[in-house]
């Protein structure tokens, strides 16, 4: 082949590069660029598998590399899910009257550290029921806070599988965290259903006088999950 006749090329400088080629020296160069200004390691969707491969906690994605994790990271799928996450977590501040943390990277709340001593957990008491109209399946918490002074009272979160670091993640299970100091957080495992927040289905309310943290919520069912929003098959309540 006449590589020294050849449009943009010299002899010996081996050819002119593919559009492969050049796209793939293009993904390597924005991959190292984004390497040096993002620090995976503080992540908290980003997750390596057993197999080598990559994984998106909040996307449910696989990626073959960390530049193509990157890539999609700024992507429109992960930035729509990092919206409806952090509205999901403000909403449910909003309820408990608690001011949601400012993010950070990728969507991670910056924790505030305090020099606050611990002195142990919560008793509690958790009660199950089943509501005999639409069979919704529903959890009583009461929580025991005696050492608790002031206007200071527990707040609760809901927290995906994917979002803790002590167990393997499991799609079928979230959690609940109710956290109030000086005491330690607690977190119950339950099932990852959509949780029924209509009126009069979720509720929580706090006895200063009793120092005691009740909270009550139904699951939806499988129908109510699958033809909510559906005209006419949906329940009304």
């Amino acid at each position: 082949m006449d590589y020294q006749n050849r449009v943009g090329s010299k002899f010996g400088g081996g050819g002119v590069a593919s559009t492969s080629e050049t796209n793939a020296d293009r993904r390597e160069r924005l991959r190292k660029l984004a390497l040096e200004t993002i620090d995976l390691a503080r992540d908290p969707y980003f997750m390596k598998n057993h197999l080598g491969s990559y994984e998106c906690k909040l996307c449910l994605t696989v990626h073959v590399n960390d530049g193509s994790y990157l890539a999609h990271t700024q992507g429109k799928k992960h930035q729509a899910n990092l919206a409806r996450r952090a509205a999901k977590e403000s909403r449910e501040g909003a309820m408990d009257g608690a001011t949601p943390l400012p993010y950070g990277v990728a969507g991670s709340q910056i924790p505030v550290r305090r020099n606050i001593i611990k002195i142990g957990r919560p008793g509690y008491k958790i009660t199950k029921s089943r509501d005999p109209m639409n069979r919704q399946l529903g959890l009583l918490f009461q929580l025991q806070y005696p050492e608790i002074h002031g206007d200071n009272h527990p707040r609760h979160r809901f927290m995906s599988a994917y979002e803790q670091h002590v167990e393997q993640p499991d799609r079928n299970w979230q959690y609940l965290l109710v956290a109030c100091e000086p005491y330690e957080t607690v977190a119950f495992k339950i099932q990852a259903k959509e949780i029924d927040r209509s009126q009069g289905r979720f509720w929580t309310h706090w006895d200063p006088d009793a120092k005691q943290y009740s909270m009550q919520f139904f699951f939806r069912t499988e129908r109510e999950e699958r033809y909510m929003g559906v005209p006419g098959l949906a329940p009304k309540h």
